[in-house]
């Protein structure tokens, strides 16, 4: 069993979904599908309803702060309730494109996790250039997660891991040009690792400019092995005890 903490794998982003997930049933792969707003959402949910292999993580990304109403926000906490959710996200900050809506993202962020405190969920968080504010804020609320892609400094990590929080690898790590990540991985060791490929996003190196897929977790497992000096049979097994004690899988 090999676990994929963070993907995006249904029709509106990707229209051979339900083949990818057919095919990773086949080899053991388990899925945690991302929502990032209300249609996404309900299809994450429709996905874990119809497939084993697959689970469900809500919630509304940085894109929604400046429109997102509060009927979206009752109906996530409605869905919160299914069985198969087993997370809040993804959910976060980005500085990246813009930073004149930092407050409204900031709002956003703070009611997702109020409601992963409600329910006893734990968060998967985006942070793009926004590393400090999103420590500060997890800082003041009870929850635990991991931080997707993570792109902070080493010592970030260390700080977060202590908050009980777990640091997401993808595809990125393969990268050429990312050694940030490689010190990072380095530094911290892999028992605060979890795998994910974002798919259909951030193809590892070897499939750059290709629609990535949670087939392509060989590619990280591979390069974390290498990194750490581990079996990579090792590195799906801690990994994989990882996210099963996370998301309580």
């Amino acid at each position: 069993m090999i676990i994929d903490t963070h993907c995006h794998i249904y029709k509106s982003e990707m229209e051979n979904a339900e083949d990818i997930i057919k095919e990773a049933e086949k080899k053991n792969i388990y899925l945690i599908l991302n929502g990032t707003d209300k249609k996404s959402n309900e299809e994450a949910l429709e996905l874990s309803d119809k497939y084993e292999n697959v689970y469900a993580a809500l919630g509304y990304f940085y894109t929604c702060a400046d429109r997102i109403s509060n009927d979206e926000i009752d109906l996530l906490d409605k869905q919160l309730n299914n069985s198969k959710v087993i997370g809040v996200g993804e959910i976060g900050l980005d500085y990246y494109y813009t930073k004149d809506n930092k407050e409204s993202q900031k709002e956003l962020f703070e009611k997702m996790l109020n409601l992963a405190e409600k329910h006893n969920l734990p968060v998967i968080v985006h942070s793009r250039k926004a590393a400090q504010d999103t420590f500060d804020i997890l800082k003041k609320h009870d929850v635990v997660g991991s931080l997707h892609s993570y792109q902070g400094s080493a010592e970030m990590a260390e700080e977060l891991i202590k908050l009980g929080f777990y640091i997401g690898i993808g595809g990125t790590i393969t990268h050429k040009n990312n050694k940030k990540a490689r010190k990072t991985l380095n530094k911290i060791g892999i028992n605060h690792i979890l795998l994910e490929t974002d798919s259909p996003y951030l193809a590892p190196e070897d499939k750059r400019g290709e629609e990535n897929s949670p087939l392509n977790l060989k590619y990280i497992v591979r390069k974390i092995s290498e990194e750490l000096d581990l079996e990579e049979n090792q590195v799906i097994g801690i990994t994989t005890k990882n996210a099963k004690e996370l998301f309580k899988i």
